[in-house]
């Protein structure tokens, strides 16, 4: 047997390659088109969104300080690409006011909107999208990546760049190019959800009931355990339920999905991601069979929606110059090259439920290096596969910090192509000097 496809293979360059259109991805190109760089996008979907449209996490978290003082307002701490990125949805009607999650706030999003702001954003800037894409191959020149082969309707795209920025999520790009990752705690990884929607809710009821905030109560844990085992299989019992922009409907985080033998699911593994996906709806029937026959509100909800894939909360980490630690996150850690910031707690899911550990009326700072990976040149990444420790990871994975590494990353990549020099040589106090420039207020 031979393999073959004899397609001629298409070749194209750009200044900067972005592989992966979530939040990070988008930002990045947007960022490098308007600074005047030709800028090629591509995404495996139809659409941009990562985990926040395919996986359906459908918030964007990160924005505000967490505080014990209840009577509060949000304040918000996050500044830059996220703000034009939330105008577009605003204007569309597609993001909600700040809605209680525990000690902070979050926003909800529609992830049909969600995939139009995108396309505005990156169509506007210049960005040159390729949707439908899967990378096969990272071109390498000795430790210098040069592009990815890539996978089209048509065939196969060849795209060189002078820079190339892995957005990927997954670190997928860094892992073909042979680049040092890692996993988790030992390999154990968070593990998935599969989040879907309720509609025909009496979202009144269901709040009058059970409260406005979008952690459940310890009365709906309860009623969870009562019934797991007893006519229903409900492996989670902390749930977080937030009301969509949409009437009548409610987006449910509830699934945790393990392997049949118990064991954590690593979504980089083909039958790991799989056998997520098959669990999943089916821990979506019985969360949403529950909820009809248990919880006020939802005695006439059918679910209306899900992930179009499994939601994943971490696989790789690329090894950068820098990592963070969880010690700099417990302890607010800045940094003279932060380029991001984040306030959102250590919020882990593994185990018999999730744990959320609070970081109060302060934030941290992830620094330059920790999206430099070692021992590579021509190479930038950007999202949840930043170099980072385990419980770190799960604080600074989320959706607004990943628009503000792109943010970085994006101007970073232009300086690296404009001016031909390694992404090694450039100081991350120059990208942050760019990003307060371009509103990103990090030192206000």
């Amino acid at each position: 047997m031979v393999e073959t496809d004899r397609r001629p293979v298409e070749r194209i360059h750009a200044d900067i390659l972005v592989a992966g259109g979530g939040a990070a991805g988008v930002a990045a190109a947007v960022t490098a088109a308007r600074s005047g760089a030709s800028v090629i996008l591509v995404e495996r979907y139809g659409f941009c969104g990562g985990g926040a449209v395919a996986g359906l996490s459908g918030t964007v978290c990160g924005l505000y300080e967490a505080t014990d003082q209840r009577e509060r307002a949000p304040q918000k701490v996050i500044f830059g690409f996220v703000d034009e990125f939330i105008a577009e949805m605003e204007k569309r009607g597609g993001l909600s006011n700040p809605i209680r999650y525990g000690k902070t706030w979050t926003r909800v999003h529609d992830p049909l909107i969600w995939r139009e702001a995108a396309d505005t954003l990156l169509s506007d800037a210049g960005v040159r999208i390729i949707y439908h894409a899967e990378i096969l191959a990272a071109l390498c020149e000795g430790q210098v990546l040069e592009g990815a082969l890539v996978s089209t309707v048509t065939g196969r795209v060849e795209i060189r760049a002078k820079t190339c920025v892995d957005a990927t999520g997954d670190g997928a790009l860094s892992a073909m190019a042979g680049l040092e990752t890692y996993m988790g705690d030992g390999q154990t990884v968070q593990n998935p959800t599969m989040v879907f929607r309720m509609l025909n809710v009496d979202v009144t009821r269901f709040q009058n009931a059970y409260g406005g905030d979008s952690i459940m109560p310890v009365e709906v844990s309860e009623l969870i355990a009562k019934a797991d085992g007893n006519g229903y299989s409900l492996p989670r019992r902390k749930i977080w339920i937030f009301p969509t922009t949409r009437p009548s409907e409610l987006m449910c985080n509830c699934t945790r999905i393990v392997g049949e033998d118990g064991r954590e699911l690593n979504a980089t593994l083909w039958r790991d991601f799989s056998e997520a996906e098959v669990q999943g709806r089916r821990q979506v029937r019985e969360y949403a069979r529950f909820f009809r026959d248990t919880l006020a509100g939802c005695e006439n909800a059918v679910v209306n929606d899900t992930g179009v894939q499994v939601g994943v909360r971490q696989t790789r980490q690329v090894r950068g110059e820098a990592t963070l630690t969880n010690a700099d996150v417990v302890t607010g850690a800045k940094f003279a090259d932060g380029i991001a910031r984040s306030p959102w707690p250590i919020e882990l899911h593994s185990g018999e439920k999730p744990r959320v550990e609070w970081l109060l009326e302060d934030w941290y700072e992830i620094p330059f290096g920790c999206f430099v990976p070692k021992a590579s040149e021509g190479l930038l990444t950007a999202g949840r596969c930043l170099s980072a420790e385990h419980e770190a990871v799960a604080s600074a994975r989320v959706t607004a910090q990943c628009f503000s590494y792109g943010h970085a990353i994006g101007h970073a990549a232009t300086i690296a192509a404009r001016d031909r020099v390694s992404v090694h040589a450039i100081d991350g106090r120059d990208v942050r000097l760019l990003l307060n420039q371009d509103g990103a207020r990090l030192d206000n």
